[in-house]
């Protein structure tokens, strides 16, 4: 079950309260720009813990989710849920259904090929490219990305595992200069990590496999070896 979302504050850890039950006169010295800000944050906590249980399969293709229902469950009120499930239907993962909820979409394994070959399609010739410009000191800075894939895989920990991977590839694609790269690339991976229906959950050992591919990666480039560059990269789209 999801953890509820928590906050940090003066050094003390707790629920986010319900936004209604602020206390007045604390609200009244917050200028109200930071009110926004500290609405957005819980908002922002709460998509990530959605997107979290969306990997963990803890949010079932098919199964119908209400905003109250999920926001007690997350220890927060049904608002910034709401929030955060309408930024999930813009990015497909879930349908917004009128007086009911969010129903999460299923996904077929054509639609992960085709994802998994749109992502060779853009990353591939950029990381061949950059291969063969960069030098080999350029790829010493991300090795503790990769060092963190191998933890999260090593802990089981298949949403850390999945942040980290994008994580990962999102550093490796910033060495190119392309800001709308790196965004269309990180949509396109975080789709990628959405579990089939009835999928098995993935194995830990999986996991480490996975995550030994971005070492390899990294040597591959760092030695220029184009060929393997390309043959991890599209072993590790199919695998992921």
């Amino acid at each position: 079950m999801p953890r509820p979302v928590t906050y940090s504050q003066d050094g003390r850890t707790g629920r986010y309260p319900e936004e209604d039950r602020v206390h007045e006169t604390a609200h009244a010295r917050v200028p109200a720009q930071r009110r926004k800000v500290l609405r957005h944050s819980v908002r922002g906590q709460v998509l990530d813990a959605l997107r979290a249980a969306l990997v963990d399969g803890e949010l079932v293709p098919g199964e119908i989710y209400s905003g109250p229902a999920l926001g007690e469950r997350f220890g927060v009120s049904a608002t910034p849920v709401r929030e955060a499930m309408q930024q999930l239907a813009v990015e497909g993962a879930v349908e917004c259904l009128p007086n009911r909820g969010f129903r999460v979409l299923s996904r077929t394994p054509k639609e992960r090929a085709e994802l998994v070959e749109v992502r060779a399609l853009l990353e591939v010739p950029v990381m061949l490219r950059l291969a063969r410009t960069l030098p080999a000191d350029a790829w010493e800075d991300l090795r503790p990305a990769a060092a963190a894939t191998a933890e999260a895989a090593a802990a089981g920990d298949l949403p850390g595992y999945a942040e980290a991977d994008r994580a990962f590839h999102r550093a490796v694609l910033r060495l190119a200069g392309n800001d709308q790269l790196v965004q269309v690339a990180e949509e396109l991976h975080r789709r990628a990590q959405w579990p089939l229906p009835g999928a098995p959950r993935v194995r830990r050992a999986d996991l480490v496999a996975d995550a030994a591919e971005h070492s390899a990666l990294l040597e591959a480039l760092i030695a220029r070896d184009l060929p393997v560059v390309e043959s991890l990269v599209r072993e590790h789209f199919a695998g992921s």
